[in-house]
């Protein structure tokens, strides 16, 4: 049966878009999908479903989310594949010193994935940033925060893109691998 990750965008940050990972799970088993299991407390599910492809998931996913727990955020699913191809393109990886500084930029649509490469004017040596076939990847050298590139990434300027950083990637191929077997 394929697996898939539902990555939610925005959500138990502060006060607002408040969802805590138990009801997640109990939405994505009335959805009817199977081994539901989330990662951490930033909206990240990993599941198995015979039905749909990731368009498919994320809206109806999206639509429950606002129906039945008043939370209006975006959501992204990739399947097990997509996520072992992001894994694979990752060509800074090699690179990364600190894992929490290496994001993975996820997008729906390949149009909006392309759209990250305007991020490029704002990358200052030694950040990189490389817009691979699945994924935007950047390295922000002395941290998020302090990254231009990763700010605006993070804000108004990666509207159409939910991040993770590597670390949090690699434990969600683990976990689809894990459900799938």
């Amino acid at each position: 049966m394929p697996g898939f990750v539902a990555l939610l965008k925005g959500v138990n940050v502060g006060r607002s878009n408040r969802v805590p990972m138990a009801e997640l799970g109990a939405l994505l088993e009335a959805l009817g999908c199977t081994k539901v299991r989330t990662l951490l407390n930033s909206g990240n599910a990993i599941f198995l479903s015979r039905t749909g492809g990731p368009r498919v998931h994320a809206e109806r996913i999206h639509r429950e989310l606002a129906l039945r727990l008043g939370v209006d955020v975006p959501v992204i699913v990739k399947s097990a594949k997509q996520i072992a191809d992001i894994v694979a393109g990752n060509i800074l990886a090699a690179q990364t010193t600190d894992a929490s500084r290496l994001l993975v930029a996820f997008t729906s649509d390949a149009k909006s994935l392309e759209n990250l490469d305007a991020l490029a004017s704002l990358v200052k040596s030694p950040e990189r940033l490389h817009l691979g076939e699945h994924a935007a990847y950047l390295w922000c050298h002395d941290g998020i925060l302090q990254s231009k590139a990763g700010s605006a990434l993070l804000g108004k300027f990666g509207q159409a893109a939910t991040t993770r950083n590597w670390a949090t990637v690699l434990k969600i191929r683990a976990m689809l691998c894990d459900t799938a077997a």
